[in-house]
């Protein structure tokens, strides 16, 4: 399977208005957003889990960064509440559900496979730093290092935003909305641009927070592995 696979080329998605895909365990959705594979796969989609749902037990050969958008993510080590961002690393293994019901953003497949750095980061009730050089446009950072930065942003109401990432950027809308390319991006819309691509977006009228990460596409050969564990 492969959906929005060529990574030189702009990619958009209005996760919102699409269906839910029922996945092999019974309770898990999901709205694909970029994909190379069938179930073993490099992939980044919205998850679903129905109230009482789980997984098998697995583990990620590839890696697994989730962020929970709606309700409680759980596994053995904890319970993961809205705004929670974790980073498994190749190797780790969880089993991972649901109590009460939740929807997540997952990527699958993506890291370095000597990363072995294990990331949980609560962001409920975080206050957004200035971020140097742009004005109107807040910070949480989430993740950094020398290949890729992963935060949340907040930008004004009606801001101008442009910039210019060299290693490709994907944004994720969590609240608001925001135009790009004459398209209008509301809640959960994602968009993808390749490197050297610039940004040129404007927020809508009542402002937009966002999940972004950036430069983790600079070795467009990369994005297509030979072979995907999960």
């Amino acid at each position: 399977m492969e959906i929005n696979a060529d990574f030189t080329r702009r990619a958009a998605v209005h996760a919102a208005r699409l269906p839910w895909v029922p996945s092999p365990m019974a309770g898990v959705e999901r709205r694909m957003l970029d994909r190379i594979g069938g179930e073993v796969a490099r992939a980044t989609s919205i998850v679903r889990y129905a109230p009482d749902s789980s997984f098998s037990p697995h583990t990620h050969g590839g890696g697994e960064e989730f962020f929970v958008l709606e309700g409680v993510f759980q596994d053995e080590h904890g319970d993961y509440p809205p705004g929670s961002y974790v980073r498994n690393p190749p190797g780790s293994r969880h089993t991972p559900g649901s109590a009460a019901g939740c929807t997540i953003l997952v990527k699958l497949h993506q890291f370095d496979p000597d990363d072995r750095t294990h990331v949980r980061t609560e962001t409920a009730g975080s206050t957004f730093g200035p971020a140097t050089g742009r004005p109107g446009v807040g910070l949480v950072p989430l993740f950094e290092d020398a290949t890729e930065r992963v935060r949340l942003e907040r930008w004004a109401p009606g801001l101008p935003v442009a910039c210019d990432p060299e290693g490709g950027i994907e944004l994720l809308v969590l609240e608001g909305s925001f135009t790009e390319g004459g398209e209008c991006f509301e809640r959960h819309a994602w968009l993808r641009l390749p490197p050297g691509a610039p940004l040129r977006a404007e927020a809508g009228a009542e402002g937009c927070l966002l999940w972004v990460k950036e430069g983790h596409l600079r070795d467009v050969r990369g994005m297509r592995p030979a072979a995907a564990v999960p």
